[in-house]
């Protein structure tokens, strides 16, 4: 039964994996993402000119500036669904990979709070608290990115992989993430389908980001549980567990306010550093000794 299980999962991810990571895909997603950012921007105008009228006028800004966080938004949905597709990889990639969204969500801020600003831009002693919130998300995105470029060099430099094991185990784990990932996607596209309802309809409403990130700590504390059944070590147990606590600290730096966002974010980035280069020159060779006498 289990094993029919893992082979539908199978069968269902990888064409949709295959078809996402498509190059075709990106090029026609980055044509739309202009198309927004320009029609976005003629709509708004439209409204300042007073031409354009109905029941959804009120739901349009005022501000040009909506029209990038409208482009990052988007950005930052594709960067998610990609996320989902890694949650069958390594623990180690997939917190990579929330870092990446980690410093988009920071870039999306910073430009988030132009809409704060007046048209054209001024600078004033009413508005320098909106002007240092700007370069504080901006640098803290820029020293993420720093950071993960570290985090990603010495993982190629170990080439660890969480992926060790008989080939049949191997196959139901990476089966099993597989189908999580499937349900992950499914709860996302719920999600964003009920917040753009809500956005519509004038519904009071969290932020959309804040809870998928929500979903995401749980669905890794539920990785850590599933990895536990094929890899019961306390050496994998441990590091997964540690790669976890690090995406906690990083749905921290998203409920933060400005400033503190920035510290909780680095010190997830670090937290993860460090948990990668102990497990790897403290604890992977040892394994590897304890295996040769065994």
């Amino acid at each position: 039964m289990m094993n029919f299980i893992y082979e539908r999962c199978t069968f269902i991810f990888d064409p949709l994996h295959y078809y996402w990571e498509h190059e075709r895909i990106h090029r026609k997603i980055s044509v739309m993402l202009v198309l927004l950012f320009i029609g976005s921007l003629l709509v708004i105008e439209l409204k300042r000119q007073g031409i354009l009228t109905g029941s959804l006028v009120a739901s349009i800004p005022n501000n040009h500036f909506f029209a990038i966080q409208a482009a990052f938004t988007v950005v930052l949905i594709m960067e998610i669904i990609s996320l989902i597709f890694t949650i069958p990889c390594s623990f180690s990639k997939s917190v990579g990979k929330q870092f990446e969204i980690l410093s988009l969500i920071l870039m999306r801020n910073a430009f988030k709070q132009l809409s704060s600003l007046p048209e054209p831009i001024t600078v004033n002693e009413e508005n320098y608290k909106v002007i240092l919130e700007i370069v504080s998300d901006g640098f803290g995105a820029l020293l993420i990115f720093a950071l993960l470029g570290y985090y990603y060099r010495i993982q190629e430099q170990q080439k660890h992989d969480d992926l060790k094991g008989r080939p049949v185990d191997l196959f139901s784990f990476v089966a099993a993430k597989k189908g999580l990932a499937l349900i992950i996607l499914g709860i996302f596209i719920y999600m964003g389908g009920s917040t753009i309802y809500n956005w519509l309809n004038e519904v009071p409403q969290s932020d959309f980001f804040h809870d998928f990130y929500t979903l995401l700590i749980i669905t890794d504390i539920l990785l850590v549980l599933i990895a536990q059944c094929f890899q019961p070590s306390f050496f994998s147990v441990f590091r997964n567990s540690g790669y976890a606590l690090s995406t906690l600290i990083i749905r921290l730096a998203l409920s933060a306010p400005a400033y503190f966002n920035v510290l909780l974010g680095v010190a997830a980035a670090i937290f993860a550093i460090a948990m990668t280069q102990i497990t790897s020159k403290l604890f992977t060779s040892k394994e590897k000794r304890l295996g040769k006498h065994c």
